[in-house]
């Protein structure tokens, strides 16, 4: 018996939706977001399937769609994100820079 070939299934993986995360990029469905999946996987050491462990509404291809996206757009995601903290700490009238940012190193990040 022959088998055809198989249909390609396209599956968007990351969406930003005004009002949800702030407009943020997240994994489509969900409110998590790429810059999470970053911490995670790059800064916290997690694999894909660790994350998918701790929130099975993921997939590894999620995951790896989040890496690409960060990868792809890090200029752009660590300006959002130095301005999110900019706003946060104008508002709390004080300086909570986030240690992980800015290539902090791992003896400085603690772990999961």
């Amino acid at each position: 018996m022959s088998v055809g070939p198989q249909p390609i299934v396209e599956k968007n993986h990351i969406a930003a939706i005004p009002g949800v995360c702030g407009g943020k990029p997240c994994i489509s469905g969900t409110r998590i977001r790429v810059w999470d999946i970053h911490v995670w996987h790059d800064l916290q050491g997690m694999t894909p399937q660790e994350i998918v462990a701790e929130f099975p509404q993921l997939t590894v291809a999620d995951v790896h769609a989040a890496l690409t996206y960060y990868h792809d757009n890090r200029e752009f995601l660590e300006e959002q994100n130095r301005q999110a903290e900019s706003l946060a700490n104008d508002l709390m009238g004080g300086d909570y820079s986030s240690k992980i940012s800015g290539g902090a190193d791992e003896d400085s990040v603690s772990s999961r």
